[in-house]
């Protein structure tokens, strides 16, 4: 299988690390936001054809399907850009960073027949799989989930240190994790979702600090704080408390309220939620169904999120 990948940074780089340890697959085009830097990745990978124009790269013999891990602002056009153009689409988290570009881009996906996937890496990761796999088991339920989402950056920096050329968003792209998890492991849309948000920062003109809080039909809740100023311990911490035991799932790691560690290496064939959605994605394509996490399903987390935002103070 034939893919473009748009996206040299951060994010793109972990795709092209993880796509390394899937078989069967060739990444064909790599396009970039800048000549150096996308020449520089395309040659560390060594992808043949390396471009700054996304058509361009679609455009190359026999290529079926894209990856964008490109800047928020890009998702949505870009996603049915690839669709349009005959191609399937996984696009990183937030698919757009709002509820009417989203809907668009499920319209276009519904037009096309092609995938459309959204990169909502905490359905894949093995520590929420293993609470997943217990939830649809019947031996767990979850009454609430305290998730804590922390970065110091008051600089527009990506994760490597290195200067963006966009800016990201607490409420559009880090709670889209949370607010997607929350509805995935209860299986409810919230009925109640509103939020509170600091000052905005000065030079980048968003909120540094944002506290949300949740409610599904059936009663379980959800509290998330997230921060671009926290100078600390950096990530997203999730605590469930459910009505059979607290788990705390710190990235790979799950542990249980006493902070003993369980064992999540099993539940998966790797422990890389980036690798197991390209693996998701990459099968999905090969067995014609739609895949976890796909554009459909990950509606109702825009949803929520336009829900929040029309509510924040």
């Amino acid at each position: 299988m034939k893919i473009v990948m748009a996206g040299q940074g951060a994010f793109g780089i972990k795709h092209l690390e993880a796509i390394q340890k899937i078989d069967g697959v060739e990444v064909a085009s790599l396009v970039g936001g800048s000549p150096d830097t996308t020449r520089a990745v395309a040659e560390r990978f060594n992808i043949p054809h390396w471009t700054l124009d996304l058509a361009e790269g679609l455009a190359q013999p026999g290529v079926e399907a894209a990856i964008l891990a490109t800047p928020t602002q890009m998702h949505a056009a870009q996603s049915i850009q690839c669709l349009e153009a005959g191609k399937h689409v996984q696009v990183e988290i937030p698919m757009a960073d709002n509820l009417s570009d989203a809907v668009r881009l499920d319209a276009a996906q519904k037009r096309s027949g092609k995938i459309a996937m959204a990169g909502h890496t905490r359905r894949f990761n093995p520590s929420h799989q293993w609470i997943h796999n217990r939830i649809q088991a019947g031996e767990l339920n979850v009454q609430q989930m305290d998730v804590q989402t922390y970065f110091f950056r008051r600089t527009n920096m990506n994760a490597l240190g290195q200067p963006r050329s966009w800016t990201d968003h607490l409420l559009w792209h880090h709670a889209c994790h949370t607010v997607d998890l929350f509805q995935y492991q209860t299986g409810e849309t919230a009925s109640i979702a509103r939020g509170v948000q600091g000052p905005a920062h000065p030079q980048l003109g968003i909120a540094m600090d944002m506290s949300i809080q949740m409610k599904t039909p059936g009663g379980a809740v959800c509290t998330l704080s997230l921060s671009f100023n926290n100078d600390g311990p950096l990530g997203t911490f999730f605590r469930y408390i459910c009505d059979n035991g607290t788990y705390l799932a710190r990235y790979d790691d799950l542990f249980d309220g006493k902070e003993n560690q369980i064992d999540v290496s099993k539940v998966d064939v790797s422990m890389n939620g980036i690798e197991l959605q390209d693996r998701e994605f990459f099968a999905a394509i090969r067995e014609g169904r739609e895949p976890n996490a796909s554009v459909a399903q990950c509606l109702p987390a825009m949803q929520t999120l336009d829900a929040i935002e029309k509510s924040l103070v």
